[in-house]
C-alpha cells in the first residue's frame, strides 16, 4: 500500500486575525510553532520516506520541524503553494465584506471568485496534481501544504468536482491521509482532519462550494 499525508501548516498571526493569506508569506506564530512540534511526533511515527513542502515560509517552517524528528530533508515545491487570492490577500473577512461585497457574497455561496484575481480552483488543482504525479512511489510520503490546495488536490485524486468540497478545510497542523492499494486502484481517503488529540472546531458542511471557515487560508 502507498499512502500520502497532506499536512496543513501551523498557525500564523494572519490565521488568528482571520486574514486571507493566499500566496502572501507570513511566518508561523508561537502557537503555530508549538502545533508543528506537537504534530511532528505523530508524523514521525508514521515513518515517512519523503517530505515535500510548499515553498511558503509557514509551510517550510512546519516541514523543517517535522523533518527534524522524521530524519528527512525538506524538498520545496512551489506547485504546492496556497491558492493565489489576488487583491484579497492580507484583508480580513470583514475588510473583504466591506470593500468587495459582491465578491464576498459569491465566496459565501461557494462560487469561484474570479474577479479578485489570483487563481481558480481548477488551476490550483492542476498544478498540485502535476507535482503530486512526479513524487516517487515511497510507502509513505508527507506533503506540507495549505488548506485550499489540499482540498483541491484531494478532490482531484478522489474524482470529485472542484465545485464540491464535502470534507471542509483542514485545521492548522492537521492532515488528510489518502491511500493507494495497488497500481491500478483508485486513491481513497482514509482520514481527514487527523492530528493531535483534542477538539477540532466543527465546520459547517455544504454540498456545493467551499466552506466559510475562520481558519482556512482561502
Amino acid at each position: 500500500m502507498r499512502r500520502v499525508i497532506l499536512l496543513r501548516h501551523g498557525r500564523t498571526a494572519w490565521n488568528a486575525q482571520r486574514r486571507f493569506q493566499g500566496q502572501a508569506d507570513p511566518p508561523l506564530d508561537e502557537v503555530g510553532r508549538m502545533q508543528a512540534y506537537e504534530v511532528a511526533a505523530l508524523i514521525a511515527a508514521l515513518r515517512p520516506g519523503l517530505l515535500v513542502s510548499s515553498d511558503a515560509v509557514r509551510t517550510m517552517q512546519t516541514a523543517e520541524i517535522v523533518g527534524e524528528l522524521a530524519a528527512l530533508p525538506t524538498i520545496p515545491d512551489s506547485r504546492f503553494r496556497e491558492r493565489g487570492l489576488g487583491h484579497w490577500e492580507g484583508l480580513t473577512r470583514d475588510d473583504v465584506a466591506a470593500q468587495y461585497p459582491d465578491e464576498y457574497a459569491d465566496w459565501l455561496d461557494g462560487r469561484d471568485v474570479s474577479r479578485r484575481g489570483g487563481e481558480t480552483r481548477d488551476e490550483v488543482a492542476a498544478r498540485a496534481l502535476t507535482a503530486f504525479s512526479e513524487l516517487p512511489p515511497v510507502p509513505t510520503a508527507v506533503i506540507v501544504t495549505h488548506s485550499a490546495t489540499a482540498m483541491a488536490l484531494t478532490n482531484s485524486l478522489l474524482g470529485i468536482a472542484q465545485e464540491i468540497h464535502p470534507l471542509g478545510p483542514l485545521a492548522n497542523c492537521h492532515w488528510s491521509e489518502i491511500a493507494l492499494d495497488g497500481a491500478e486502484s483508485p486513491w481513497r481517503l482514509r482520514g481527514h482532519n487527523l492530528g493531535v488529540p483534542g477538539t477540532v472546531v466543527p465546520l459547517p458542511v455544504r454540498t456545493e462550494g467551499w466552506v466559510d471557515a475562520a481558519d482556512a487560508d482561502a
